[in-house]
């Protein structure tokens, strides 16, 4: 169905170009007997596209179908891309009162072409609402948004997006940004609850000014880029001066504190700790075998490392408890 939708898309916009003679080509067999009526579908959706097809042909003077190889079919794509791409701004700058109605591929609305988002590389075209939603979610989930046209890996761009972005969800969309720019190794956040700053390890390295107070050599005193408070680089909290790690751990400040109540749940929900990128990991079903969204691989058992995916130790890798579906 992807492919004829493809089809009507071409041939709107070689009607918006005002051609008079085009080509269609296909590497399908399907697509290819769908518009040439050596097959009928079954499929409703697809029966109305191919009549949207067929109603398009009979506004050209001349109309071919052909099927072509897999890489003719590539090299036709790129050459509609370069024309699309040029005869459109002409288009827009000779008259720029015309509209040209469109069909959002996600909602199936219409919308005029100036309601559309176009992904600048691969040129699929989304209303605002949909392409704002699609956004939103994969941010949501972690990820850098990407075209949602199936098996499209076509990024999208900040700058083009602000338009339709609400603003905290482009603050976000920044944030993801950063985040992928920087190996998981090297991230650090503020670990001021009102800042979480993100910053690479070079950063903060870089903003750091030499401290009179810890009056320590090579101390592990980090300062924020963002709100410039100190925080110590090691474990990951505000600074604690004039007392080690391991025993600011075990003091009750730490364990009255938002890291410490975080590791004592940790703890209590058998969560397991990149020993990597620092992120909290927990089994929800499945084996022992981790991958961190990081890369790393480990034991959820005990977390020693997979490497080259294999174990380097001797847990069971496998518990009939974690078994969701049974027969």
């Amino acid at each position: 169905m992807v492919e004829v939708m493809g089809v009507v898309e071409g041939l709107n916009s070689a009607v918006k170009m005002g051609l008079r003679r085009v080509r269609v080509c296909s590497d399908s067999f399907f697509v290819y007997n769908c518009l040439t009526g050596k097959g009928k579908p079954t499929n409703k959706k697809i029966v109305t596209l191919v009549d949207q097809v067929n109603l398009l042909l009979t506004k050209f003077s001349s109309c071919e179908r052909l099927l072509v190889s897999q890489n003719n079919a590539k090299c036709a794509y790129k050459l509609a891309r370069k024309a699309i791409g040029s005869e459109a701004s002409k288009w827009e700058e000779k008259d720029s009162g015309c509209t040209f109605i469109e069909q959002c591929k996600i909602c199936y609305e219409c919308f005029d072409s100036g309601q559309m988002f176009s992904v600048k590389k691969c040129l699929h075209r989304y209303c605002f609402s949909c392409i704002g939603k699609h956004v939103e979610a994969k941010l949501l989930q972690g990820k850098l948004p990407q075209c949602p046209h199936e098996n499209c890996k076509s990024k999208l761009e900040i700058g083009r997006c602000k338009k339709f972005l609400k603003p905290e969800v482009y603050d976000l969309m920044s944030l993801r940004i950063k985040e992928a720019s920087i190996p998981p190794t090297e991230r650090v956040y503020c670990p001021f609850p009102n800042c979480s700053a993100l910053m690479s390890k070079t950063e903060v390295q870089a903003n750091t000014t030499t401290s009179s107070s810890t009056g320590v050599k090579g101390s592990e005193m980090r300062e924020c880029v963002k709100c410039h408070r100190g925080f110590c680089i090691s474990c990951k909290v505000a600074w604690h001066n004039n007392i080690t790690c391991s025993a600011y751990k075990k003091s009750f400040l730490y364990k009255s504190s938002i890291e410490g109540k975080l590791e004592s749940l940790a703890t209590k929900n058998r969560w397991r700790e990149c020993k990597k990128c620092k992120t909290f990991v927990e089994l929800a079903k499945g084996c022992y075998h981790m991958t961190c969204r990081c890369g790393y691989e480990f034991c959820y058992t005990c977390g020693a490392e997979w490497i080259k995916k294999k174990p380097t130790c001797r847990c069971v890798i496998w518990d009939e408890r974690n078994i969701i579906y049974r027969r």
